[in-house]
């Protein structure tokens, strides 16, 4: 039980990458508390519980930096530390740049950059003060290593996440905290449906079935497949890994052409 005692926080844990985050962790021993604005969280937490989950969460916008303090305050005052932070929280909306609002823009930056910004802040005091801590963000391939037309927005802002693993694991690994980034490819999630209705509103289905059509594994993966691999990271078997993104697609990535092979 690699997890086993661990106080974890994970962001945008009611559903998605998140809720497998949650679940895996949960089935690793860890006592989980789920930081999401989603009206779902309370729903999350109780289907949980009814499996012996030790979870528990907050609704909280990661936006509002006062709300988030607060929840980090409570939970230090009830369990009395925080080992292990996983920025799950995030967002995607396909818009062509030229045409993109300020609006849409910022909603992106304020949620995957700033609010991930916000929730680091107000726990690594704590993690310092322990000489300990596990943080993983969830970045993606699309920024650092792809992208497809419409992702300007959240190409940006996972981009951003990886000079952020790396700066911030730079600066804690004296305090015994180490800070690495997941990249995934398409994970069959709420936000990747949302990306094929964007795509096509009339056949959401068939802009599935191409994606995973391009993908060497010939599927999308799967919320729990990235709850292993954020346990990984969250858990000691990772302790002289910092400062990394680690990508998990499938081997979507790989491809040098589609015109080119045997």
């Amino acid at each position: 039980m690699k997890l086993e005692n661990k106080i974890a926080v994970v962001t945008g844990g009611a559903m998605g990458n998140g809720a497998g985050i949650v679940e895996v962790f949960a089935k690793y021993k860890a006592r989980v508390i789920i930081f999401d604005y989603s009206d779902k969280v309370a729903s999350t937490i109780q289907e949980f519980r009814k499996k012996g989950y030790d979870v528990a969460g907050y609704k909280v916008d990661i936006r509002d930096t006062n709300r988030v303090q607060l929840c980090v305050n409570d939970i230090i005052k009830r369990y009395g530390r925080i080992d292990i932070l996983v920025n799950n929280a995030g967002v995607a909306k396909l818009e062509n740049f030229v045409d993109m609002s300020d609006e849409v823009r910022d909603y992106h930056f304020d949620i995957n950059i700033k609010g991930t910004w916000n929730v680091t802040k107000a726990i690594v005091p704590y993690m310092q003060k322990q000489n300990y801590g596990k943080i993983v963000n969830l970045s993606s391939v699309t920024g650092p290593m792809v992208a497809d037309a419409g992702e300007v927005a959240y190409a940006t802002t996972k981009a951003a996440l990886i000079g952020f693993t790396k700066g911030l694991a730079r600066e804690l690994v004296d305090s015994n905290i180490n800070v690495n980034a997941i990249m995934p490819g398409y994970i069959m999630t709420p936000m990747v449906d949302g990306i094929a209705k964007d795509s096509n509103a009339s056949d959401p289905e068939s802009v599935i079935k191409g994606i995973a059509a391009g993908i060497p594994m010939g599927r999308l993966g799967t919320i729990q497949e990235l709850g292993e691999l954020a346990a990984f990271l969250a858990s000691d078997e990772s302790s002289y890994i910092t400062g990394q993104g680690i990508v998990i697609d499938g081997g979507s990535t790989l491809p040098e052409t589609k015109a080119v092979g045997v």
